[in-house]
């Protein structure tokens, strides 16, 4: 059975096509698509196929269909919008558009660029700005049954070129001269002062300028034209004509033709206001209206909506042979009509892709299936860009092809951050295979330490060497996930530095201190060298020392055995400079503008197995910027060294003078026989604490739940409760706040162990009735510290 026309011509068309093809048209004014005029199914023909936003309103009550390019516009209004009337869906606009509507109703096409309208279409009242065209749609009689329009959102083009407002309007003034013939005749006597072109092209070529219109064109007298002239020139009212016959003798010799054109004779006024000329505008419409069919009126509307358009746009016929280029193609191209004739477009492609490209094409015009790709294409000045071209088959009443209608979107910023966005997948995809190396590194000697201390013949020095072991692989993977929560507090803008006038020779000879085993281990030489004085910094301490030990700790690494580090220290006007120079493996030049970035390493082969995740040098120069500073580096390529230099300003009032070096150690006091309870549902977790404890002669009491916490809390009194947040029947939080809202003899002192451990962490702990926030895995140092501080249980102050 032959299919319905209106399945033909509703083909294709993304979402919005099914959409029109499921639609109810039982209570439209429109109808049953298969009862459509011919002229309304060419347009929705149309605006399916393309990708550029389109619809089409028919009939007196101007009913809505669109294209899916068009849902973006619309936002929230569809799908309801779909086959309701104009001024319903755009109400909030309908006061500044209904005056082009009616422009377009009574047979004017009109487009506006960057036009600003307020509307509400996600929940809210939007300023947006639009650059559109109206055109009126003819039915078969030739009158005008409806309106369609080709638009494009420009609301972030001008918030974004406003400042560029001068050279915007000039290429408004520009655009806004549509191709078309124009002429301007110095009055009283109709003397041609300028014509363009398409004029020329129009009368025939031949001498104008400098004549009068009766002399230059007398075919033109007795047709009305030039006594239209005189009345304008003598009442100072323009003149429109829609459609007005002309008779021509457009080559020499030849019989008079008859064309068909729009045009306007607008009055040119001095500033007395005297008519001083005439300006001569208009179209010739003559294929137009001799067309005599509705797909003829519809190419030549493609054609002036084509012009319009940001993309260079096409058309071909059914056997791929393109026969129409708009503007775009040619400004962007630089070439001429005759150059690209047929298939003369195969210039301004990339010689490589060629081939596949017209096989493709080829294939498309053989089995009307769309054509897509994306591809280079030259411009003017011979640089490729990169294209998205898309072309869709227009077809008639029965299906057959009659033409191609395309577009090429330049997409080369797209390609670009795409496939910025790829590498930077590419580098954290590398950065997770690395995070699960080196997690499982320690992971392998805690296990079969574990499984050594399992063994009951251990001597004391095997188990003091098995139990080192652990301690070294758990501080091992501590550093790598305090390296991560530093990143992301720096990345997320949680980092606040405490600030204090300090000498850079204390914080460099804390950086080197936490490097020296590993530069003691590797043999490598490290020499300070300082030119004058050691200049004071406004600094966080401990992000400073973190600074340098990340670069030292750096340069270690990838310098071999017996290599040379230098530290220099010199001072330039109101900064510092730290220059940290080896003479290791270096820096390619592919990886040295990404050394900073995260998750950047160098290459990572048997000889360079240096560990780590990446991080440090970007965090490096995160806490660098927030103390008013810059780091850059510096490599004359693999294998020649490498030299990281840190710029900071230099405190006011000149040196540090006399600097001290802080001590961190503090006399320690003991204590025994504390009563402890340890309360977590990690059953491991809750043991090891609670043997740790024990040996240092403490009675440690052990529960799983809140529940029976809170019981054994009533039993023991206890000095010191160690909680876990993450409990199964009652959060740490909430035991807390309950604990301390009872009537005890002693309130405990309450530590939080958790592996949470961010600021806001410890704030949501000490709010809740903690007295101290201790972070998984838990320092025995730290433990040590409590419990001296709470040696004695009543001991009030201490908390």
């Amino acid at each position: 059975m032959k299919q319905p026309y209106a399945a033909a011509f509703l083909s294709g068309g993304g979402e919005t096509g099914q959409l029109m093809r499921t639609h109810d048209w039982s209570r439209s004014p429109l109808g049953d698509p298969s009862g459509w005029p011919q002229s309304l199914r060419t347009v929705v023909s149309l605006i399916l196929n393309s990708k550029f936003p389109m619809f089409v309103a028919w009939g007196k009550e101007l009913i809505f269909l669109y294209n899916d390019s068009y849902v973006e516009v619309l936002g929230n209004k569809h799908p309801a919008a779909f086959g309701r009337r104009f001024y319903d869906i755009w109400s909030e606009i309908w006061e500044d558009i209904s005056p082009i509507i009616d422009r377009a109703m009574a047979g004017e096409a009109s487009f506006h660029q960057n036009l600003p309208l307020l509307m509400h279409r996600k929940g809210f009242d939007e300023q947006t700005w639009f650059t559109f065209s109206y055109s009126p749609v003819l039915d078969e009689t030739g009158a005008v049954a409806g309106m369609y329009c080709a638009c494009t959102e420009t609301t972030q083009q001008v918030l974004l070129e406003r400042h560029q407002k001068e050279e915007n309007e000039r290429l408004r003034r520009l655009f806004q001269q549509a191709p078309g013939i124009m002429a301007v005749l110095r009055e009283p006597r109709h003397v041609f002062e300028l014509v363009n072109d398409a004029y020329l092209q129009l009368v025939g070529r031949r001498e104008l300028i400098g004549r009068e219109v009766r002399d230059a064109l007398p075919e033109v007298v007795g047709q009305g034209f030039v006594e239209l002239l005189d009345k304008v020139y003598a009442t100072g009212e323009p003149f429109v004509g829609r459609g007005i016959p002309v008779k021509l003798q457009r080559q020499e010799g030849d019989v008079l033709e008859e064309r068909f054109v729009d045009f306007v004779y607008q009055p040119i006024r001095n500033y007395t206001g005297e008519v001083t000329g005439i300006f001569v505008e208009g179209h010739d419409i003559t294929e137009a209206v001799r067309a005599s069919t509705a797909l003829r009126e519809s190419e030549q509307r493609l054609r002036q909506l084509a012009n319009t358009i940001p993309q260079l746009a096409w058309m071909a016929h059914s056997n791929g042979h393109v026969h129409w280029y708009n503007d775009r193609w040619y400004e962007y191209t630089g070439t001429t009509n005759e150059e690209m004739a047929g298939w003369g477009w195969q210039k301004v492609y990339d010689p490589q892709q060629l081939p596949e490209i017209l096989e493709a094409w080829k294939h498309s015009v053989a089995t009307g299936t769309p054509f897509e790709a994306t591809f280079p294409m030259r411009s003017a000045s011979g640089e490729f860009r990169t294209f998205y071209t898309r072309a869709a088959p227009l077809r008639d009443a029965q299906g057959e092809i009659v033409q191609w209608f395309g577009t090429n979107t330049d997409v080369t910023q797209i390609e670009k951050a795409q496939e910025e966005l790829r590498a930077a997948n590419r580098r954290k995809d590398e950065f997770l295979a690395m995070l699960a190396h080196e997690l499982r590194n320690p992971l392998a000697p805690i296990s079969t330490a574990a499984q050594l201390l399992k063994l009951s013949d251990l001597d004391p020095e095997r188990i003091r060497r098995t139990s080192a072991i652990i301690t070294r692989q758990v501080q091992h993977m501590t550093e790598l996930v305090d390296d991560l929560l530093d990143v992301s507090r720096v990345t997320r803008g949680l980092i606040s530095l405490q600030k204090e006038r300090i000498g850079l020779r204390t914080i460099l000879s804390d950086a080197v201190e936490q490097v020296h085993s590993l530069i003691e281990t590797k043999r490598q030489q490290l020499s300070l060298e300082i030119a004058g004085e050691m200049p004071s910094v406004m600094a966080d301490r401990t992000r400073l020392i973190q600074v340098f030990t990340n670069i030292i700790n750096n340069a270690a690494k990838y310098t071999p055995e017996h290599g040379r580090i230098a530290v220099r220290v010199k001072q330039d006007a109101d900064r510092v400079l730290v220059a940290v120079e080896d003479n290791g493996i270096g820096i390619s030049p592919e990886l040295l503008p990404h050394v900073f970035d995260l998750f950047t390493q160098a290459e990572r082969s048997p000889d360079r197995a240096q560990g780590g995740l990446g991080l440090g040098l970007a965090l490096v120069k995160s806490l660098v910027e927030l103390h008013g500073g810059t780091v850059s580096v510096t490599s004359a390529g693999t294998g020649r060294g490498s030299c990281f230099i840190v710029s900071l300003p230099v405190a006011d009032g000149g040196d540090a003078g006399g600097e001290k070096l802080r001590s961190e150690s503090a006399e320690a006091r003991t204590a025994s026989g504390l009563t402890l309870l340890v309360v977590d549902d990690n059953v491991d977790a809750a043991e090891t604490l609670a043997l740790l404890l024990e040996t240092q002669g403490h009675r440690v009491l052990v529960e799983h739940s809140a529940q029976r916490g809170l019981e054994r809390l009533h039993e023991a009194a206890p000095d010191l409760m160690f909680l876990d947040i993450g409990l199964p029947d009652m959060d740490g939080y909430d035991m807390a706040r309950r604990i301390r809202s009872l009537r005890l003899p002693r309130q405990p002192v309450l530590v939080a162990v958790t592996g949470y451990g961010q600021p806001q962490d410890r704030e949501q702990a000490l709010a809740a009735g903690f007295d101290h926030h201790l972070v998984k895995p838990v320092q025995f140092s730290a433990i040590m510290g409590l419990m001296a501080q709470h040696a004695s249980p009543a001991d009030e102050e201490c908390r």
